[in-house]
């Protein structure tokens, strides 16, 4: 018996790449916000102390962390591979009616050719 071809459910299909491009650059442009924000508070909040480093290196880090999360897939669900063939029941070939007759004989013979 051949193996049944297992229909993937729609919770476990992944996600369209559109999708998942609109979700990264989503993603990617919150992350260029709160730099931003953090440039902004790094400027605008008086008196200066810790928490200024603090902004400015946020401010530095976040480019990387958001080009890291932007190309990182949100594909968490594992696919499994899919052989392409088809497996499909053959029809069986239908028996001859008639006795199978001798099989045609050629005899082929070569040698050298006659002047």
């Amino acid at each position: 018996m051949k193996n049944a071809r297992q229909v993937p459910a729609v919770t476990s299909l992944p996600q369209s790449p559109r999708d998942e491009a609109d979700h990264r650059v989503r993603r990617y442009a919150l992350t260029m916000t709160i730099r931003i924000v953090c440039f902004g508070l790094m400027v605008l909040v008086q008196p200066y102390g810790w928490y200024t480093w603090v902004f400015g290196i946020s401010a530095a880090v976040l480019p990387y962390i958001a080009v890291v999360f932007a190309n990182a897939g949100s594909d968490s669900t594992e696919t499994t591979a899919e052989s392409p063939l088809r497996e499909i029941d053959a029809p069986r070939p239908t028996p001859l009616d008639s006795e199978p007759s001798a099989p045609q004989i050629f005899t082929i013979h070569e040698g050298p050719k006659e002047p």
